[in-house]
């Protein structure tokens, strides 16, 4: 009622900032306080909060602001907002258990707890744990072999460094950010046209197997083409901003469409960078953080010079896109040089529905500014035809955000090296504690899209501040940060929970144990074709169309999904063909993202759709088809070790008596039910079409 959302103010009264309710806090003379005598009344027509709004404060909370107001009213930024200080590590009284600095936080809040942490997990589970989180896919037994027979002191450290040179990292780690990215195969909206960016996609795989550093990593994709001498890589880079959807609806408004695009780079870079709902702030003043509408448009400015038009050509990309060469990404560093950006057209009517040519399968969209920016006004409620033309905005970035003594960024390119200073409050932050969510499941800040007021407060502060400064301190050198996480004892814990911490702390938010988290929709994918020996590891190219149910598509449009064969059904699911409209049904039953926006936390479900899917779907089946043809013929002839072999491709270790007596049984079961219907035998071994091994 008396906060920064001007609409729903009460009384003209704001007590969010200081000077404005110093009046009634009184600390000179806390006694006479409004504020205190509001809260403290007995009369409904005077308490506040008023007794209609259902809200009462105890009187622990009245003493507590009587002693703030006593002391003095001092008020500070939201802690998002403070640039991140490198805290000292905290004491602890267990020396032996931590393996590095992220150890000591995390300990010394299970000891204010009065818990200890979980031993360490078997050298199965850690390899596994470690090579799903940093490739995707599983170890094989022949690794888990290697591994526990590596009895030296830095066996684990050597196991690390080897996962993260393998090129499957980039594609591990591409997966997140494509989803942050919004990338897809496909415009979106009514009628979803084909678009090709998977060149972008390539680039954002290979960026992270040269470990390119964050800060640049970030700065080629905001502004790559503003670079001086930009390589042909970096103008592709900035196929990120070009990532949102795109309407070619015939009817539709070019300058409607037009900011939407811009408003969508903007909330894109909200959420990646700034962990801020930024959106909120689109129609009016944000209710809860310090943005307002006008701020919302002035970084709207740095995105509005793209000379782009509002809608889309019938199938292809957008101008402005640039060509990529037949040998990309295998160009020479002189060839890289020499491309040249292809120069933009801005395509102008007043009469009718006028298009630029697409592009075509060897183009990418990229980002390219005009040489005279367009003027940017608020938008009345959004509206793209109701704009405040009595003042044009300048660029300029929120005042909350603003860095002491560093001028406002004037163009793209100086706004994405804004976002990297060292000081910004939120880049580093926010950065991390993704990392720490891919890891452990949940961030130290679990609302990982929202670290305004309304999102939640971090587990462990301190812990986040130090990730953001080493992360600083490192250089922005993304591997190295990450070989810190999965280094340490942290980490490395068990991840059985016993009664007393289930009872405790069921969410493992005091990090108790390890991570214990399911895989994603696309290591659910790659691990079934990777232990049925069916995985075609490749890098990069156009996307593939693996099985789909059939007729997926005709329900939307008049496109049909034309499946491919051979290797590209087995392909990682990273580059499974993506369409908006219609996103791949097993990736969307195990909760992906469907692209359309911005993705930085994916809610988890528990649906009968899954299992069904486990079952019955062709890629799964199939996978299972040859796992068994793998028990058969990679192992001794005894149905033990038979079954064994399975179980290790499957989960990367051996099985206990009791699970390899009920694979006895399950075998047993289904050698007897298909002995007797061998129609029905038949039937399975032809699910899929690689041919079966008829030895």
């Amino acid at each position: 009622c008396h906060g920064p959302d001007s609409a729903a103010r009460q009384a003209d009264l704001r007590l969010d900032v200081r000077e404005n309710a110093l009046a009634l806090l009184r600390p000179d003379d806390f006694e006479q306080s409004e504020v205190l005598a509001r809260i403290r009344s007995t009369d409904p027509d005077l308490r506040m909060p008023p007794p209609d709004s259902h809200k009462k404060l105890s009187p622990q909370e009245i003493e507590k602001l009587q002693r703030w107001i006593e002391q003095g009213a001092e008020y500070e930024a939201h802690w998002a907002l403070i640039p991140p200080e490198r805290p000292t590590l905290p004491k602890v009284s267990n020396f032996d258990w931590p393996r590095n600095e992220i150890d000591r936080f995390v300990l010394a809040r299970l000891e204010r707890a009065g818990l200890a942490p979980s031993p360490e997990a078997s050298k199965e589970t850690l390899i596994r744990r470690v090579s799903l989180d940093l490739t995707g896919l599983p170890p094989t037994p022949e690794e888990v072999d290697e591994f526990l027979a590596d009895c030296s002191p830095g066996a684990y450290e050597t196991l690390v460094d080897r996962l993260l040179a393998s090129p499957r990292y980039g594609e591990t780690m591409a997966a997140d950010w494509l989803d942050a990215a919004r990338y897809a195969d496909t415009d979106g909206y009514q009628n979803d046209r084909y678009r090709y960016m998977s060149p972008w996609r390539d680039w954002v795989i290979a960026a992270y197997n040269r470990n390119l550093p964050f800060d640049q990593f970030t700065i080629e994709q905001l502004a790559g083409d503003m670079l001086p001498d930009a390589t042909l890589e970096q103008q592709i880079a900035t196929g990120f901003g070009r990532n949102h959807r795109i309407n070619s609806e015939g009817g539709s408004i070019p300058e409607e469409w037009a900011v939407e695009y811009v408003a969508d780079r903007v909330e894109t870079l909200g959420t990646i960078w700034l962990g801020l709902t930024l959106n909120c702030s689109r129609c009016h003043d944000h209710k809860f953080d310090a943005v307002t509408q006008n701020e919302f448009y002035q970084l709207y400015a740095y995105f509005n010079s793209v000379p782009e038009w509002g809608l889309g050509p019938n199938n292809g990309n957008s101008p402005p896109f640039i060509n990529v060469p037949a040998s990309w990404p295998n160009l020479s560093e002189e060839e890289n040089r020499l491309i040249a950006p292809a120069p933009y057209e801005i395509v102008k009517t007043q009469t009718s529905v006028l298009r630029p040519k697409p592009g075509g399968p060897e183009t990418v969209m990229v980002m390219q500014e005009m040489e005279t920016p367009r003027p940017t006004y608020r938008l009345i409620r959004g509206m793209y035809d109701q704009p405040e033309t009595s003042q044009v905005l300048p660029r300029a970035v929120p005042e909350s955000v603003r860095i002491a003594g560093v001028d406002p960024p004037r163009d793209r390119l100086e706004l994405a090296r804004w976002l990297m200073h060292p000081q910004h409050p939120l880049t580093a932050r926010v950065t991390v504690n993704r990392f720490w969510q891919k890891f452990f499941a949940t961030g130290l800040v679990r609302s990982s899209e929202n670290f305004g007021s309304q999102g939640e407060l971090p587990s462990h502060p301190e812990l986040l501040d130090w990730l953001a400064t080493e992360f600083i301190r490192l250089k922005w050198d993304m591997k190295a940060l990450q070989k810190l996480i999965v280094t340490s004892a942290t980490y490395r814990q068990s991840s059985k929970i016993t009664p007393h911490l289930r009872e405790i702390d069921p969410e493992n938010r005091l990090l108790a144990r390890g991570p214990r988290h399911r895989l994603s929709a696309f290591a659910l994918r790659d691990q079934a074709l990777f232990a049925g020996g069916l995985l075609v590891e490749k890098i990069g190219g156009p996307s593939v169309k693996p099985y789909m149910p059939p007729r997926i598509w005709e329900a939307y449009s008049n496109n049909k999904y034309v499946q491919d064969h051979g290797e590209s059904l087995y392909r990682r699911s990273l580059y499974t063909y993506w369409r908006r409209t219609i996103p791949p049904p097993t990736m969307m039953n195990f909760n992906s993202s469907d692209r359309e926006t911005c993705t930085v936390r994916k809610d988890k479900t528990n649906t009968p759709l899954q299992a069904l899917t486990l079952m019955n779907n062709i890629t799964f089946v199939e996978a299972a088809r040859f796992l068994a043809e793998r028990m058969l013929t990679e192992a001794d002839p005894s149905l033990d070790a038979r079954l064994t072999r399975g179980f290790r491709l499957v989960t990367s270790r051996n099985p206990d008596p009791s699970e390899l007596e009920i694979l006895r049984a399950a075998y047993d079961q289904y050698r007897s039910r298909f002995a007797e219907d061998s129609a029905s035998a038949g039937q399975l071994l032809s699910v899929g079409e690689k041919p079966r091994n008829d030895e």
